[in-house]
């Protein structure tokens, strides 16, 4: 009985829907992460004058700090959307299906 549930679940459409835009959401946001971080990582490698420019004339402080501070910081905003739209749209999809196999 337990095979049945799993193939009925597996094939409603709603729980394809959510696999699909679970899947694409994740990796979407996985490859911007990448893309800042990677990018972050080759002006270091190619440019390293670029980041170790100071801020202002006196300043100990080069560009590189606060840029490396946004990519930390954006790494938690891209978190929280994808939380955000996890206990939204996808938990609501998951009630459906929850919903259908009673």
């Amino acid at each position: 009985m337990q095979q049945e549930l799993v193939d009925k679940i597996k094939n409603d459409p709603k729980y394809q829907e959510l696999v699909s835009k679970r899947s694409r959401f994740a990796w979407t946001l996985s490859i911007i992460m990448l893309l800042i971080y990677y990018t972050f990582i080759m002006v270091i490698a190619f440019s390293p004058t670029t980041f170790a420019a100071k801020i202002s004339a006196g300043s100990v402080i080069t560009i590189g700090i606060p840029i490396g501070i946004v990519i930390i910081l954006s790494a938690f905003v891209l978190t929280g959307i994808y939380v955000w739209r996890a206990n939204g749209e996808f938990d609501n999809l998951t009630n459906e299906i929850k919903a259908g196999l009673k």
